[in-house]
């Protein structure tokens, strides 16, 4: 939380669920647009958070096409617990699609999920290295980087959480 901007901002959160994080930046007075691309999780963020500032897009990584479309770009664009749910090809597709999300001098926050995958779940191991040098490759460096024990004292699983930064495109 030390590297969120603390004057408002422009925020995108990528797999919002019913938009806990979404509400908690628009509270601070970010300008929140959640995407969220499973109906029943948007439609239950909308009627949790209605009162609340938070545009509700329909979109879907890897490709983000709606807001890529839209040409949009933010100064945060928060991907908490979604990032496993990528295969290797998604995952290079993806970040190439937030690259082009994130304003200059924005940050991209990750949280990668480590630990057996739960039966019946489409996940996929993913490691912090592989993240990096995919960021990397889309003119993204690694501001900040954290491990942690799983926040349900799960001692099988463990997180990494992650911080990118764009720089000015030069000019």
């Amino acid at each position: 939380m030390h590297l969120f901007p603390t004057q408002p901002s422009s925020v995108v959160d990528i797999g919002a669920g019913s938009g806990r994080d979404a509400a908690a930046l628009a509270r601070c007075g970010h300008q929140v647009v959640a995407v969220e691309p499973t109906s029943e999780l948007r439609r239950e963020g909308q009627r949790l958070h209605g009162a609340l500032p938070i545009e509700w897009v329909d979109d879907h990584l890897p490709a983000l096409n709606v807001l890529r479309r839209a040409k949009r770009q933010f100064d945060i664009v928060l991907l908490t617990a979604v990032w496993m749910h990528l295969d290797p090809q998604e995952r290079e597709a993806a970040m190439e699609a937030i690259a082009e999300l994130v304003a200059d001098n924005g940050r991209v926050f990750l949280s990668l999920r480590h630990g057996p995958i739960p039966e019946g779940r489409r996940m996929f191991g993913v490691s912090a290295d592989e993240t990096l040098r995919l960021a990397a490759g889309h003119g993204l460096r690694c501001i900040h980087q954290a491990e942690r024990e799983d926040m349900l004292g799960r001692t099988d699983i463990s997180w990494s959480f992650l911080a990118l930064g764009r720089l000015p495109a030069s000019g």
